[in-house]
C-alpha cells in the first residue's frame, strides 16, 4: 500500500468543539475549517471554496483549543475516514500555525 498521504491547508477556523479526552486520556478537539483559494486546473483558474472537517489529537488538540473561530490557520496532516466503515474524510491535524489578526505570527508549530 502506498504511504503518501500529506495535506497542507490554509483556512479559517469556522467552528471548534470543546476539548474532550479519549478513554485513554488523549486530548481531542474536532473543528471545521473554511478554505478559499484559486487553483490552476487544465490551464484555467478554478475558484475553490469548501469546508473541511478536522480533528486534532494530543498536543495539536491543546493548540487548537487556544484558537477562536475566525482565526486564520495553516494546518498540516493527513486524510482518514471518519470511521472504519465510513467513507467521509476528515483532516487529522499534526501541525498548526495560527495567525492572530494581522500579526502573521506563529503561535505553535509541532517540531519534527
Amino acid at each position: 500500500m502506498p504511504g503518501g498521504n500529506r495535506v497542507e491547508l490554509d483556512g479559517i477556523l469556522i467552528e471548534r468543539k470543546a476539548l474532550r479526552f479519549t478513554p485513554a486520556g488523549v486530548p481531542v478537539v474536532e473543528c471545521l475549517i473554511g478554505h478559499g483559494s484559486e487553483q490552476i486546473e487544465a490551464g484555467s483558474p478554478w475558484r475553490v471554496e469548501c469546508e473541511i472537517p478536522a480533528i486534532a489529537l494530543g498536543e495539536p488538540a491543546r493548540w487548537m483549543q487556544q484558537a477562536a473561530p475566525g482565526m486564520s490557520v495553516r494546518l498540516t496532516g493527513f486524510l482518514a475516514a471518519r470511521g472504519k466503515r465510513g467513507r467521509q474524510l476528515r483532516l487529522h491535524v499534526t501541525t498548526i500555525e495560527f495567525e492572530e489578526g494581522k500579526t502573521n505570527g506563529k503561535i505553535h508549530e509541532e517540531e519534527g
